[in-house]
């Protein structure tokens, strides 16, 4: 067997490796990314943690008041509002098309917070 085709031999099987390595990793770096469907946001302090959330469509997100004082969830396009949520209140919505929902508190309209559906 001459050099030249132990080369092109020893090239094919690197490229061959190179393909299995990065095929597997892929496949290991979209299995690291959950697919969230539900998701909490903290109403804390006069304020909403975290105040923007990106979620896949289908999500389920969950806005629970941890303050001593009541709180509501009002989307600013009219698809969500919440009544007024005393302590560990919970309110959820399902969001089922994409888009940028802007929301705000009610009762202290300077809370605002931002829920991004992809």
């Amino acid at each position: 067997m001459s050099w030249k085709n132990v080369w092109v031999a020893g090239l094919a099987v690197s490229i061959m490796v190179a393909m299995i390595v990065f095929a597997g990793l892929r496949g290991v770096a979209a299995n690291d990314q959950p697919s969230a469907t539900t998701a909490e946001v903290r109403i804390d302090n006069f304020s909403f943690g975290p105040q923007m959330l990106t979620v896949p469509v289908g999500a389920t997100v969950t806005w629970v008041n941890r303050d001593d004082i009541p709180h509501t969830v009002v989307s600013a396009d009219g698809v969500f509002k919440s009544k007024a949520q005393d302590t560990d209140d919970k309110f959820s919505y399902t969001f089922t098309k994409a888009g940028t929902y802007s929301y705000f508190c009610s009762i202290h309209p300077k809370m605002t917070g931002k829920i991004v559906v992809q």
